[in-house]
């Protein structure tokens, strides 16, 4: 723990010893008795090849047993998980992690970026989906695209309101339903009644913001129709109970909580006290009982579909995924693993120039010592969920690896308290996890942050995260270890910042604006691309992404909401319903947005900085 932070300015916030305090007790720690280092006996955490052992045990990954006669003893040991037992004490992990992530391949792409559920087509049901997903890669790599970057898939709640915030996850593990493809579901042709929903669906689109709502309950009927006909005595599905063993208890824990939660709502700290915690004795009985196994497998048969699609867009595309920062203390993710979380407190960030009050995200932290006393399985868990079918992953708020701005319920973000975590241990994990599943890792890693975390993070191969409002120079002068952009959903878009409306829905909303940094920002629009005020706000967009194009960084991306000439972002951090968050979607079907002409020109500029050609252009 840090007991206190230099802020955006430099200036020094030292830590109230009330804060301080609170922090500590959700710790478990009281601070006039026990110390606050981490205790002993976390994984082991070591490279591939000969590695130094104390004498025990040794249980390999793939049931290989061994035995290391004395301290000291040298032992060959592959990558993976594998567990010491010595002399009766409780068994430790061992980790042989290759300490560095994957490079992308081939090593210069360029793709889209957008929100999935925004991306709606003429065959969506109101919100863009993974059939849409499919659509768009098979588009993108026809014109020279090998990525899409898209928003966190993380699953939310089985209940009528649906969380409209995709980094407020309730699991970060598994997905949400809501991104099915009905028609796309075996046995969709037969269901008597999916005309008529798709049509409600369908219509859904005319209305640009998107109604989660009434979206899940039309795909939940289908969804439980579809059920119907699955679930039956005579009928099983050899993939079907494949995934399911393959997932595991992390499955068993997320499909026993979206049972209860049908049953109780949420939050699960409202429910009955016997089912409060995944392992009680109420909790077993109703797993049991024939209605909680029947539902636990639906909610485990729609995460098999939900694998199955994403995996068929992936064949398309290089799809690379988004990993939000923290949980929904209310979800299933906290209830399963809550004994490893920090309530009473939030995850957020200091006030910075462009968010003066600071951020208070409303998650809770994991508590570092108590990840790392059960062996990082939480951790371990939602990194090799998020790889699946990726071909790379971002991080948002990769400093998160390192440290956490804690702020205790009752205070201001400008209270907060940044806490440590084992980022190394995190670090090598996330190589090993990612060097199985062949993807790359990009790193959020904007904001204040320590110069030592970018040396750590580039040795660990994760890509940074370098956008054009804030380099200081232009694009040919950024890394190459890097994916490049122009934003993200947290700030304005070409159109907002050239027009000025972005500034204007800040000053609107009330949210303290940087007025010189939106000045900075549209100045630099007009530098780097030679526009004045004449300058036609789609020229604006194309002559932006030609620059970008000379960046030498492995990746980069082009934001659809640019292409689209969107002058709202996604997201206004700071606000809840004074502004329509992650209910946007873009203003045109994807059908249309490919066929702009900006966008032809855009991706034309993209391929070409490799000496390729977009498909279709001159």
């Amino acid at each position: 723990m840090v007991a206190g932070y230099h802020d955006a300015l430099g200036q020094w916030r030292e830590a109230s010893e009330g804060a301080l305090r609170e922090v500590l007790g959700s710790m478990g720690v009281d601070p006039d008795v026990d110390g606050v280092e981490p205790p002993s006996g976390g994984p082991l955490i070591v490279r591939p090849g000969l590695v130094e052992l104390p004498a025990g045990e040794l249980l390999l990954e793939d049931g290989t047993q061994l035995e290391v006669g004395w301290d000291g003893a040298v032992v060959e040991l592959p990558l993976g998980y594998h567990r010491l037992q010595r002399n009766g004490e409780q068994s430790r992990l061992v980790v042989v992690s290759p300490g560095s992530c994957p490079s992308p391949h081939p090593v210069r792409q360029w793709g889209w970026a957008a929100q999935l559920y925004a991306a709606r087509s003429s065959r969506s049901w109101g919100i863009g989906d993974l059939g849409d997903l499919a659509t768009w890669g098979e588009w993108a790599t026809s014109h020279g695209a090998g990525l899409l970057l898209i928003n966190p898939l993380h699953a939310a709640a089985p209940v009528g309101h649906q969380e409209p915030s995709p980094y407020f996850a309730g699991s970060r593990c598994f997905l949400n339903p809501l991104y099915l493809r009905i028609e796309n579901l075996t046995g969709a042709d037969a269901l008597r009644d999916l005309a008529l929903l798709a049509a409600q669906g369908r219509a859904l689109n005319e209305d640009r913001i998107i109604d989660r709502d009434r979206v899940w309950a039309l795909k939940s009927a289908a969804l439980e129709a579809l059920f119907e006909g699955f679930d039956t005595p005579d009928r099983s599905d050899p993939a079907f109970d494949q995934y399911r063993a393959e997932r595991g208890d992390a499955l068993e824990g997320f499909a026993t909580w979206n049972a209860l939660a049908e049953l109780h709502g949420v939050p699960w700290q409202a429910w009955p006290a016997e089912f409060r915690h995944p392992r009680s004795p109420g909790v077993v009985a109703f797993a049991a009982s024939p209605h909680g196994a029947r539902r636990i497998r639906y909610h485990a048969w729609l995460q098999w579909h939900l694998d199955r699609q994403l995996a068929a867009a992936a064949d398309r595309v290089g799809v690379v995924g988004d990993l939000a920062i923290g949980v929904n203390a209310g979800g299933p993710d906290a209830w399963v693993w809550q004994d490893q979380l920090a309530f009473g407190m939030h995850v957020g960030a200091p006030p910075d120039e462009f968010n003066t009050l600071g951020q208070d995200w409303g998650l809770p932290p994991w508590n570092p010592h108590k990840v790392s006393a059960c062996g990082y399985e939480p951790f371990i868990e939602t990194i090799r969920g998020c790889l699946r079918h990726a071909a790379g992953l971002r991080v948002d708020h990769v400093m998160g690896l390192f440290r956490l701005f804690w702020i205790p319920e009752e205070r201001s973000a400008a209270e907060g308290i940044y806490v440590r975590y084992p980022h190394q241990d995190l670090l090598d994990i996330m190589a090993l996890e990612a060097t199985r599943a062949g993807a790359y890792v990009v790193g959020e890693d904007l904001g204040t942050i320590e110069p030592w975390v970018h040396d750590a993070l580039r040795a660990a191969g994760t890509l940074s995260y370098r956008l054009w409002w804030f380099e200081p120079g232009r694009p040919e002068s950024w890394p190459h270890q890097a994916l490049g952009a122009v934003s993200t959903h947290d700030l304005p878009t070409v159109a907002g910042a050239w027009t000025g409306s972005d500034l204007a829905a800040q000053e609107r909303l009330d949210l303290h604006p940087n007025r010189d940094g939106a000045a900075a920002m549209r100045h630099r629009l007009a530098e780097w691309t030679g526009s004045d005020d004449t300058t036609p706000i789609a020229q604006v967009v194309e002559r932006t992404y030609e620059a970008l194009s000379a960046a030498p960084c492995a990746l980069l991306t082009v934001s659809l909401d640019d292409v689209c000439e969107v002058e709202e972002r996604p997201n206004f951090p700071g606000t809840t319903d004074q502004w329509p968050n992650w209910c946007l979607a873009l203003p045109e079907p994807l059908e249309d947005i490919i066929k702009r002409p900006a966008t032809e020109v855009v991706a034309r500029h993209l391929s070409a900085r490799d000496g390729l050609r977009a498909a279709g252009t001159p």
